[in-house]
């Protein structure tokens, strides 16, 4: 939803300026920061376009804990919506809030853009060490897709190269059940890169999983492919019904496995004949001369 009280100022404003108002959400034991007020729970909502999809649940746990026991000490970065407050930076806290029963959070309380909101929320995130490549990647899409920016301008406004971002963005043309691996940590972001443009990404994928191949080894099974027969191992081709005729009429005449291999694309080829002794030699010598 756009917002309809100032035009969207884009990545204008700079990283260092709204970072200024965004604490790192790194450590709850850290000094507390200054709030606005305490609100009521209920009063406040997540934002719909946070690009972070998934939250640890055991990792939610422990904070609420903590916050049992010590309170919320880095307050919510929030911003007016309608009656209530949409959370800008600090939804994890707020999660962790509910589950340990907090009738009220604190909040600071900040004028920011729709623009503004999404690039807090992003670089907040990707701060985070567990934050998985294809929640990032999204993050990325939003910012281009939604508000029009292009790859350099989010790479310089994150810090980030162009190449970076767009390695990133590729992420996202992989099939859903990879994209949901690597939500998972079934796959890292090296392995995702190896299969990107891959028709057989999803194979790849569940054997690279199945096996626990390294990025490395990843890459050299994507040059191969995964059912790339060697030709030692060519699937060998169907005998038609007249050359199995005549391989069977000849093994009972000479009393001995014959096999008979046609030449490719040709009428040549050549017949195979096995014997186990010297005895079974002779006697086939004898059999071939007509003696």
């Amino acid at each position: 939803m756009a917002d309809k009280k100032s035009k969207p100022r884009g990545l204008g404003r700079g990283l260092s300026a709204l970072m200024a108002d965004i604490p790192q959400d790194m450590n709850e034991g850290s000094k507390p920061q200054k709030l606005d007020a305490m609100v009521p729970i209920e009063k406040v909502s997540p934002n719909p376009d946070q690009p972070r999809r998934s939250f640890n649940q055991s990792a939610l746990e422990e904070l609420a804990e903590s916050i049992r026991i010590k309170g919320v000490i880095q307050p919510l970065i929030v911003r007016q919506k309608g009656d209530g407050y949409e959370i800008v930076a600090g939804e994890r806290r707020w999660r962790a809030s509910q589950i340990a029963q907090l009738h009220k959070v604190p909040v600071v309380v900040r004028d920011f853009t729709d623009t503004e909101v999404l690039e807090v929320a992003i670089i907040e995130n990707i701060q985070r060490a567990d934050l998985n490549a294809i929640d990032e990647a999204a993050g990325y899409r939003q910012l281009m897709d939604r508000f029009g920016h292009t790859q350099e301008q989010v790479a310089s406004a994150l810090g980030k190269s162009r190449s970076y971002i767009a390695n990133y963005l590729r992420l996202m043309t992989l099939p859903k059940d990879v994209q949901s691996w690597i939500k998972d940590g079934s796959l890292t972001a090296g392995h995702a890169r190896a299969l990107v443009g891959n028709e057989e990404a999803s194979q790849l994928a569940a054997h690279i999983i199945r096996k626990g191949l390294s990025v490395r080894d990843t890459e050299k099974l994507v040059k191969t492919g995964l059912n790339k027969p060697s030709a030692r191992q060519a699937t060998p081709k169907v005998k038609d019904a007249d050359t199995v005729q005549i391989e069977k009429e000849l093994s009972a005449t000479l009393k001995m496995p014959v096999n008979i291999q046609h030449q490719a694309g040709g009428e040549g080829g050549k017949i195979s004949i096995s014997y186990k002794s010297f005895e079974q030699l002779d006697d086939l010598l004898r059999v071939l001369s007509g003696g």
